[in-house]
């Protein structure tokens, strides 16, 4: 029963997500005007608000013009809610699953975001950086001051990237790398790199293999750090110690 109420949350968030994904960047406020298809102004009622199962019920289509709907929506609302029970399954209801589940909602939103506008808005994660300072208080991590020194080379790595690159890498990642580098802690942040690079070179490899992308055309980094980061929250410790014991 707790599980199943911990995945409901997860839906029910994941599609109050996909909103704030979508407006935040826009400068529009995520309470109104109330959710309506963007081609033909039709607003949504409760039956159509029905996180995943009012997707299918359409078709994928709006339900006045037939308009096709983005498959992000489902995806996000159901990655969130399998997130939340992950979370739940691993750590329980300690303080590790709310760091969890803030972190992992703070990377839904952004994803959104990314794959939208190819933007990460310093105000999703203004808003979170508060909530992971006090989570960090109360439960810090092991020194304290890593969180401090993670913070720092998370900006730091990502600001040399750019600067070197000459804009290879954009402003808001370098910000959030220096907002998981306060959470994750100094070696979990470098995992966090390496994995988020190892996986948008194997999919973007896939992608322009299938031809869904083209070389040298940008691609939305953010689903890969997101990608990244839930692996090396829950799993980092792990395949540190895994790696380590091949030298």
């Amino acid at each position: 029963m707790v599980k199943f109420l911990v995945f409901l949350y997860g839906l029910l968030l994941g599609s109050f997500y996909n909103v704030a994904g979508l407006r935040i960047p826009a400068g529009k406020s995520v309470v109104k005007p109330r959710s309506a298809c963007s081609q033909c102004g039709y607003q949504l009622a409760a039956r159509d608000l029905v996180p995943v199962l009012s997707y299918i019920s359409i078709k994928g289509r709006c339900r006045k013009c037939g308009t096709r709907l983005s498959i992000i929506y489902p995806v996000t609302e159901l990655l969130t809610a399998l997130l939340f029970l992950y979370s739940y399954v691993l750590y329980g209801f300690s303080l590790s699953f709310w760091v969890a589940i803030v972190l992992f909602s703070m990377m839904m939103i952004l994803v959104v975001s990314d794959l939208a506008y190819m933007l990460i808005p310093d105000k999703i994660l203004l808003f979170f950086l508060p909530l992971f300072v006090l989570l960090r208080f109360v439960q810090p991590l092991n020194p304290w001051w890593d969180s401090l020194l993670g913070a720092a080379i998370g900006f730091g790595l990502l600001l040399l990237i750019a600067v070197v690159s000459k804009g290879g890498m954009g402003g808001g990642d370098i910000k959030l790398f220096g907002v998981l580098g306060f959470v994750l802690g100094t070696k979990l942040v470098l995992l966090t790199f390496f994995l988020a690079c190892l996986f948008g070179a194997v999919f973007g490899l896939m992608f322009m293999a299938a031809g869904a992308v083209k070389r040298g055309k940008p691609m939305p980094f953010g689903p890969y750090i997101a990608l990244a980061t839930v692996v090396a929250y829950t799993q980092g410790n792990r395949l540190i110690h895994w790696y380590i014991q091949f030298f």
